[in-house]
């Protein structure tokens, strides 16, 4: 058991590699420590003899066929299992290398199953949606079902909390759409449209999406990390073992709370947007507060500014469902919290942006 699995016998341009006793995974390390010590750069002939060996598992003809793809070596073995044991592993080692060849130069089958995980994945968030639903029907089918605690409570902590970023971040866009298109109209000596284009188009198009993507990014992300951790932490699992329904108490105000505020938050992000209109228009343009005021009275209609508010809820439930049946879907890693997290983030803006095209195309299509 002492002796040596390896001697080297190195001449001027020959080396032979003497293999004895058993060779097996335990000895490995000490025979790939003692080549490490010896360069064969300048070798022209390097045998690997096995006649003196008594014993070969597969991990070491493993390490031996290494070798001698390594330095084009020659095997002298009159052992024919060792021939037989050699051969196998080298089919195998063959037949593992063309696989994963195939797998990464086959580029249709990635995105076959990319696009079959996808389907999974979205065959999954409709059922939970569906879930939801049958949920609201039993929610509401008594009085005493409703949360109201719980729902003030997320109406506060997802909506009333971001009223600040929201209106910093939608007067700042009012500001700037209004400096832009003031560039333009002055050179036109259009100054009064300044108004019409502002007021469609805040009311509309941007402060319903900065709304829903300022909200996505922090009440959305913030639901998914909040279910996450509960999962993680087995709160959820203890809830159902007490006969307590998460939807009930972790889902549904959450939904219920969002689909309330986001109206609102659109309706103060116009009110701010046009504030950074206003301001411009009277800067850049001479236009006082009140004769924009009066314009916007005149040239644009109130539907446009219904049609924002009408598509608050559709949006936040978007925003909270995805949000929430990421959180769901967290593994038992801290690092799931973070992939899902963003993955929430992604999927509630390309949502959200993929619902206000609809809600485009139909209202136009309606005259609206």
């Amino acid at each position: 058991m002492n002796e040596k699995p390896l001697r080297i016998d190195a001449q001027t341009n020959n080396v032979s590699l003497d293999f004895s006793g058993e060779l097996t995974l335990y000895n490995l390390s000490q025979v790939q420590n003692l080549l490490e010590t010896n360069t064969f750069a300048n070798t022209k002939k390097i045998t690997i003899n096995l006649n003196n060996a008594k014993y070969l598992d597969t991990a070491f003809a493993l390490f031996l066929i290494d070798l001698q793809q390594k330095y084009h070596a020659y095997i002298k073995c009159e052992n024919k299992n060792f021939l037989h044991t050699l051969e196998l592993t080298r089919e195998h080692k063959k037949r593992i290398e063309n696989t994963n060849k195939k797998e990464r130069s086959n580029i249709f089958e990635y995105i076959g199953k990319a696009f079959y995980s996808n389907y999974l994945s979205f065959v999954s968030f409709v059922g939970f949606v569906g879930k939801i639903f049958i949920s609201f029907l039993l929610y509401f089918k008594n009085i005493k079902n409703i949360r109201i605690k719980e729902i003030v409570f997320e109406m506060n902590e997802s909506a009333v909390r971001a009223l600040g970023i929201i209106s910093l971040t939608s007067f700042l866009i009012g500001l700037v759409t209004a400096y832009q298109a003031a560039y333009q109209l002055r050179l036109y000596g259009g100054n009064i449209f300044i108004v019409d284009m502002m007021g469609i188009s805040i009311f509309r198009e941007l402060a319903p999406l900065i709304t829903a993507i300022v909200i996505a990014g922090r009440s959305g992300s913030a639901y998914t990390a909040q279910i996450g951790a509960m999962k993680i932490t087995q709160e959820i699992d203890a809830m159902r073992t007490m006969g307590f329904d998460p939807y009930t108490f972790l889902v549904l105000p959450r939904i219920i709370a969002l689909v309330i505020m986001l109206p609102i938050l659109i309706f103060v992000s116009d009110m701010m947007a046009m504030l950074g209109g206003i301001i411009v228009a009277d800067l850049s343009l001479d236009l006082t507060p009140s004769l924009f005021l009066d314009r916007l009275n005149e040239v644009v209609a109130i539907k446009h500014f219904y049609v924002g508010l009408v598509k608050g809820p559709f949006f936040a439930f978007l925003i909270a469902s995805i949000g929430i049946y990421r959180g769901l879907m967290v593994k038992d890693d801290t690092q799931s919290i973070g992939f899902n997290t963003t993955k929430s983030v992604v999927e509630s803006l390309f949502a959200v942006i993929v619902c206000d095209a609809v809600f485009s195309i139909a209202f136009t299509n309606l005259g609206i």
